[in-house]
């Protein structure tokens, strides 16, 4: 009798683990980690048709995206919906709205600004992305030509943007590419990189710095060098690489989420703009990626 039980338990414990090998979905799944999605990397399966994006949103969330960004504004619309159409769509499948890519330069000729028309704009995209639900609106990119002049005009710009987020009870950032490190200005002899310049001209409490890590080492410059020098700064990270996550080997992941302490990240934003495979695939891929490395935590906003 004693047998027969001892033989049933051993029999029960390897059902048990045929079943989480065969059928890997009815194990205990992995934790997922608070990652987010730039959704321009769907870009081109969006489009312009705001039913395009009941499917995209769906996808996302399946895929274990906790978060998105968005990349389509316009007179008060994300992807051709209120802002409360779009929140309720991402609600439903149980995502938020974290942030956006938007914004509004300057004249050409920067003097000639009309500063009443370019507040008003600002006023109501603000309203428009905290009814959204988010925390942040990020300026993807600026003129590179500018004069030294006017580089500042834009630093004094994005500080005053910055206080209008933060009466809204949001934050104000600048997304970088790579010309802002290439960009120089001759200051007392020294040449300043843009975007030095920028960080270093505008206020920490204001404005804080979307850092994409594959532009910064296309720029010829490492995130961790950046980390150290303007700690704090980085409340959120393009996480981005050649194409898919991990796949080019040029970008040091394991040594950016090393100090990403001293970087003062809470979120993380997947962007993917070349692919190997299906732009959805290699989104995928990317979240994967990141899941599965042991150096990249849980959760940062905690």
């Amino acid at each position: 009798m004693f047998k027969h039980k001892k033989m049933k338990t051993i029999n029960a414990i390897l059902l048990v683990l045929a079943t989480a090998t065969v059928f890997p979905c009815m194990a205990e799944a992995a934790p997922k980690k608070n990652i987010g999605l730039q959704m321009y990397s769907l870009r081109n399966n969006i489009g312009r048709n705001s039913e395009n994006v009941d499917s995209i949103i769906i996808k996302i969330g399946k895929m274990g995206y906790k978060y998105v960004e968005t990349a389509n504004y316009n007179e008060g619309k994300i992807y051709g919906l209120s802002p409360e159409e779009f929140k309720a769509k991402l609600a439903a499948n149980k995502l938020t709205a974290l942030s956006c890519h938007t914004g509004r330069s300057l004249a050409k000729v920067v003097s000639e600004t009309n500063w009443d028309e370019t507040w008003a704009w600002w006023d109501k995209c603000i309203a428009s992305h905290k009814a959204a639900g988010m925390k942040y609106i990020v300026t993807p990119s600026m003129p590179a030509d500018l004069s030294i002049q006017d580089l500042q005009t834009y630093c004094d710009y994005y500080n005053k943007i910055g206080e209008k987020c933060k009466a809204a009870g949001m934050r104000f950032g600048y997304h970088n590419h790579a010309y802002e490190f290439s960009t120089k200005f001759d200051i007392d002899g020294k040449q300043v990189a843009m975007y030095d310049y920028m960080v270093e001209h505008t206020d920490k409490d204001k404005v804080f710095f979307e850092m994409d890590v594959y532009w910064v080492i296309k720029g010829l410059r490492t995130p961790v060098e950046l980390f150290k020098k303007y700690p704090g700064r980085f409340d959120v990270l393009h996480i981005k690489d050649e194409a898919e996550l991990g796949e080019s080997g040029m970008v040091g992941f394991d040594a950016i989420f090393k100090h990403i302490g001293t970087a003062g990240t809470k979120y993380l934003i997947v962007e993917v703009e070349n692919y190997n495979f299906s732009p959805e695939q290699s989104v995928k891929l990317s979240l994967n990626y990141l899941n599965k490395a042991g150096f990249v935590k849980k959760n940062y906003s905690k």
